[in-house]
């Protein structure tokens, strides 16, 4: 049964730093795009990174974490990380990660929710001094 957990969430003042782990389960991550998401209250889930199943791939980051957030994989260790510098509280939300496998496009991943099949369970992220 193919499971993804997210790790790593909490409580963070305002310009510190988390590392959020997407660990896989009854699957490999090789060949799987990997999305990490996030979901505030009241708002819709948002794209805020991705990385191509292949190794020159496509990485990709939104815009209002451009600069500040890290995504790599290590296979060896079936885990995704996101690696989130200089928080702000707009970071606050619920992130979750999400896999999809592409047979022909492994150069590619995508930014859109309704591009993935298999979801973790999220962890809470909060900012706030």
């Amino acid at each position: 049964q193919l499971q993804l957990v997210e790790s790593g969430g909490g409580l963070v003042q305002p310009g510190g730093s988390l590392r959020l782990s997407c660990a896989a389960s009854g699957f490999t991550l090789d060949n799987y795009a990997i999305g990490w998401f996030r979901q505030a209250p009241g708002k819709e889930r948002e794209g805020v990174s991705c990385i191509a199943g292949t190794s020159d791939g496509r990485i990709y980051y939104a815009d209002s974490v451009k600069g500040r957030f890290t995504i790599s994989r290590d296979n060896a260790k079936n885990t995704v990380y996101l690696q989130m510098n200089s928080l702000k509280p707009d970071d606050t939300a619920v992130y979750y990660c999400a896999a999809q496998w592409y047979d022909t496009y492994k150069y590619y991943c995508g930014a859109s929710k309704n591009e993935y099949d298999n979801w973790g369970q999220g962890t809470q992220v909060t900012v706030s001094s």
